[in-house]
């Protein structure tokens, strides 16, 4: 790809065409949508002020959203920007100094230009909360897992060296010490342990280990990292998936036992949170078993791993789609839930990367990913008068307009909601909340940003199918 001088990312000729063959046919097309996505968080969301500093909350820009600050979005609007960059030209991975400087080199201008995003968004997180640390330590988990993404992408130290320093800081301050390898989702809440606090860990730590162990005269660190990564997964099998492994050993289907409760004594009471499911939960689990069997080799993680997102797509997704977890930018915590399913997306894919093509896991989970992203591809409008679509829903030689979208990926963005409030007494108030055709279609940033991994996701995954069925030349 190529910068042209109004900023837009343009296609590299055979960008991508190295990988085993794999950016042809179906690769080609879904890697021209991933490109046009990463538009539409620049066009649509980026400041004009001050760039990929600063991304806005909602689009088109809501005043009542101007000011807040969402540290762990801004983590995955810079793990976006690496998925780009990744497809485009860097290799990513554990890999060492050396093979790091050599990726560097051989970078299309488009990977350096989405690598350039990237760490201009890491460094307004950085610049808009004064550092690394916050209260919550599953934000501070995303922000981890975005520099070590940062690492594999540059070969720059100092990203490892952040990652290391946010690990240290939410096992020292975090850290239970009642439940061996479980962390507190925030430190005003040190008895509350919940799943995205505790999978963001998990993962964290195995691919801390993974990096480490690349560098050398550094192994006692890595070890440390591997154990940590173990401790924490135990106990998220054991707490937050207390019922999977009964499931296992009765030989049941996958089921209720293999889905991920949010979390434990959130009240105080000690009780588990079996009836808050939410997608991206799920999706942690996936990825801490997917890291877990990239270091041992345990099939049995993929099985589980397995297990949990069939489950999964059973009872959030039954319709093909995910449809309970809109953004609701009005609520306490407003925009959280359009992140979910593109959490469970990414590291879904990065399970079926890793399943025979010819195993039951990857048929019974194959389909379902690849329609759900399809919904992403319908919703591109249809090429410029005078260019022809090719017989693939997705477009062809031109560069692909990719729209905002709805939480309902099947759906247009919808009108907000305007809100009237009547005081009806000195202490009640009654509030009524009507959809209006008036007000222009609002998206979050959050829905934009799991359609954006979504898009990203299915073109790993297609390149990823050809590279292993192509045969080499």
């Amino acid at each position: 790809m190529r910068t042209g001088g109004d900023g837009r990312i343009r296609g590299d000729a055979g960008a991508g065409a190295k990988r085993g063959g794999g950016d042809a046919g179906a690769g080609a097309s879904w890697s021209r949508l991933a490109d046009g996505a990463q538009q539409s968080l620049t066009d649509h969301f980026q400041s004009r002020l001050v760039g990929a500093r600063w991304l806005h909350n909602t689009s088109p820009l809501r005043l009542a959203q101007l000011a807040t600050f969402n540290y762990w979005w801004l983590a995955h609007a810079v793990e976006v920007r690496v998925d780009g960059a990744e497809r485009r030209g860097t290799g990513g991975g554990p890999d060492s100094a050396a093979v790091h400087a050599s990726a560097q080199s051989a970078r299309t201008p488009s990977a350096r230009a989405r690598i350039a995003l990237a760490e201009k968004t890491y460094a307004g997180i950085l610049c808009r909360n004064r550092g690394l640390f916050n209260h919550y330590f599953d934000d501070m988990g995303w922000l981890a897992l975005a520099a070590v993404r940062l690492f594999d992408a540059t070969g720059s130290e100092r990203y490892l060296a952040d990652a290391e320093a946010l690990w240290e800081h939410i096992r020292e301050k975090g850290g239970s010490r009642e439940r061996p390898g479980a962390i507190a989702w925030r430190d005003t809440q040190l008895d509350y342990l919940n799943a995205p606090t505790n999978g963001a860990f998990a993962i964290l730590s195995a691919r801390l280990a993974t990096r480490v162990a690349a560098r050398e005269g550094v192994r006692a660190g890595a070890a440390r990292y591997a154990a940590a990564a173990d401790e924490s997964l135990e106990f998220f099998t054991r707490t937050l998936v207390a019922g999977q492994q009964a499931a296992i050993d009765e030989g049941l289907p996958p089921g209720p036992a293999d889905l991920v409760a949010d979390g434990l004594n959130r009240q105080g009471d000690g009780a588990l949170d079996t009836g808050w499911l939410f997608s991206y939960n799920q999706g942690l689990y996936v990825g801490a078993l997917v890291e877990a069997f990239d270091r041992t080799a345990d099939a049995a993680q993929l099985d589980r791993a397995v297990r949990t997102a069939v489950a999964t797509l059973a009872a959030l997704a039954p319709s093909g789609r995910f449809v309970g977890e809109p953004a609701r930018l009005g609520e306490r915590g407003g925009g959280d839930a359009g992140l979910f399913k593109g959490i469970f997306l990414r590291y879904l894919e990065l399970l079926l990367e890793r399943l025979p093509v010819d195993g039951e896991g990857f048929r019974m989970l194959a389909p379902p990913f690849t329609a759900m992203t399809d919904l992403l591809a319908a919703a591109v409008p249809p090429p410029p008068v005078g260019v022809s679509r090719p017989t693939s829903p997705l477009p062809g030689a031109y560069p692909p307009v990719f729209p905002l979208v709805d939480d309902d990926w099947a759906a247009p963005p919808a009108a907000p909601a305007r809100t009237a409030t009547r005081t009806t007494s000195p202490r009640t108030t009654a509030t009524r909340t009507t959809a209006t055709g008036t007000a222009a279609p609002t998206t979050a940033l959050t829905t934009q940003l799991a359609a954006v991994m979504a898009v990203e996701a299915r073109a790993r995954f297609e390149l990823h199918r050809a590279s292993r069925t192509t045969p080499p030349h």
